[in-house]
């Protein structure tokens, strides 16, 4: 919701005459991603759960768009909508959270570590295959409130989804790319909206959310969604990536571990700002080299 209210105030901004009262409503929806959360997502379908439910209601008509993380969004969407908008990224990276060590490796042997993310669990897996990995879903306040009360030694929030709710003073530390690599997409809002094929009021719509298109942010974000496309791993394959813009460089970073974290394969590439595109699958394929399409069946 804060993501959504985001949206809105960007878009009077950019259009003051959006700012009339009920020129632009908002429809909470909840969806399946929100409701199950006493199992992984890997068991209910993946993360496009938390996507599924809004993006039928904006095929049916019922919006005119959704607001998404886009480390949520399937690399495919529904036919006849675009993604017409990327905000300006928030911090990609992963906040640690723990009262008991200000990192992995300060954690005490055996201890038990919360997250529902096969990509995190991998990675602190693969750097201290000591550790208990046990599911920890819910809300960020669910979150921390079983942290507290000791379920777990520590945790991981994205930074950004902290910021957002003014929590980012809670983090422990916020992890370094090289400590944790994130995933893809992490940090970005998207808005996804019908492609204005079928009518002139669908083509003011996509006119409008078009001016909140942040550039730079849509670049790092395409070449992480190309790599993750080209690599086309299930939603039990742990798979990581970061892409950084220098001026007209982009660089992009990629990992995929074994569930269990004792295998990874990645690859960095740098190439032109101008096709982000070419440049996450060719990382995608360079990752494929090394590990094969058997490592990422799940």
């Amino acid at each position: 919701m804060r993501q959504t209210h985001e949206v809105r105030d960007r878009l009077i901004a950019a259009w003051p005459e959006l700012g009339a009262d009920g020129a632009i409503g908002i429809e909470e929806i909840k969806t399946t991603g929100d409701a199950v959360r006493d199992r992984p997502l890997a068991d209910i379908g993946g993360k496009g759960l938390f996507i599924k439910e809004i993006e039928q209601a904006l095929v049916a008509g019922r919006i005119d768009a959704a607001v998404h993380s886009m480390k949520d969004m399937e690399t495919t969407m529904a036919d006849a909508t675009v993604l017409v908008a990327v905000l300006p990224r928030e911090d990609p990276r992963d906040a640690w959270l723990s009262p008991v060590a200000d990192r992995i490796e300060g954690l005490p042997d055996g201890a038990r570590i919360g997250t529902a993310s096969v990509r995190r669990a991998a990675q602190v897996l693969n750097r201290r295959p000591d550790l208990q990995v046990v599911l920890f879903r819910g809300n960020v306040d669910t979150r921390l409130r079983k942290l507290a009360e000791g379920e777990v030694a520590a945790t991981f929030l994205a930074a950004a989804g902290l910021s957002r709710l003014g929590l980012l003073d809670r983090a422990t530390r916020v992890l370094g790319v090289e400590e944790m690599l994130p995933a893809v997409a992490q940090g970005a809002i998207g808005v996804q909206s019908r492609d204005g094929s079928a009518s002139a009021r669908d083509a003011e719509i996509r006119r409008w959310l078009s001016a909140l298109d942040d550039g730079p942010s849509r670049v790092r974000v395409t070449a992480e969604r190309a790599m993750l496309a080209a690599l086309d791993g299930s939603c039990r394959t742990p798979i990581a990536g970061h892409a950084t813009l220098d001026g007209d460089r982009l660089t992009l970073t990629g990992l995929v571990l074994s569930p269990d974290g004792r295998h990874s394969h990645g690859a960095a590439l740098t190439g032109g700002a101008d096709d982000p595109e070419a440049l996450g699958r060719d990382v995608g394929e360079s990752i494929l080299a090394r590990c094969g399409r058997g490592f990422l069946a799940g």
